[in-house]
């Protein structure tokens, strides 16, 4: 039984990945701010309360998992921001930095131990960290710490290649999840669908890749 990882598994893109992968005989430990009742009866276990930006809480869940293996980490825990020029918030861009770009990291150095050959990075950034795609401006936090996470999982992809870890940087699409106030184009389940399979293609031939969830590869 492969066991992954998810943070941010307690609601919207998280949860339809958790239930997608249950579905598939995959174990799931649920890394979460706050509880919910969806993912307690989905998952083998719960962590809660976490802050993936907190070194105290992340060093928690390792000690929590302990010597567990891990086949899967999927770094899905985000935050969404809107600055424009003329009402930037620099707090808000920091925060966005931390839980966006340096938790996935943080989450990723702190399971290392857990993972083995053939184990699996899945970083759900964004098609808005994309630098060539961007000709709409504004979102400077959101479109910054995206750009930061593509390149952090970049050099995931290299560093790990002698480990036998692959990793992707993955766009989930414009999901109708909270975050968005449900506005989006898709459901959790057709995001988490697509995730999925391009997660069960990537190995380290293609490790390093940016894909949307529709299998496109993306420009950096």
């Amino acid at each position: 039984m492969k066991t992954a990882v998810i943070t941010g598994a307690n609601r919207g893109i998280g949860l339809a990945m958790s239930q997608q992968l249950v579905d598939k005989g995959w174990d799931i430990i649920a890394v979460c701010r706050t509880d919910s009742e969806e993912i307690e009866n989905i998952a083998n276990m719960v962590i809660s309360g976490i802050d993936v930006t907190d070194p105290e809480h992340v060093s928690q869940v390792k000690k929590i998992i302990g010597d567990h293996q891990v086949d899967l980490l999927i770094n899905n825990a985000g935050l969404l921001g809107d600055e424009t020029l003329g009402e930037i918030d620099y707090q808000s861009m920091r925060d966005q930095f931390e839980i966006n770009a340096l938790a996935p990291l943080r989450m990723t150095e702190a399971l290392l131990p857990n993972m083995v050959e053939g184990s699996k990075v899945a970083n759900i950034t964004s098609r808005m960290g994309s630098i060539e795609d961007n000709d709409s401006g504004g979102r400077y936090g959101y479109r910054a710490s995206k750009a930061a996470l593509n390149a952090i999982g970049k050099s995931l992809a290299e560093d790990l290649k002698t480990q036998g870890i692959a990793v992707a940087q993955l766009h989930p699409g414009w999901v109708q999840t909270r975050m968005v106030n449900f506005g989006g184009l898709i459901t959790p389940e057709e995001s988490a669908a697509g995730l999925i399979t391009l997660i069960e293609d990537l190995t380290l031939a293609n490790t390093g890749g940016f894909w949307h969830t529709n299998g496109e590869t993306l420009p950096w």
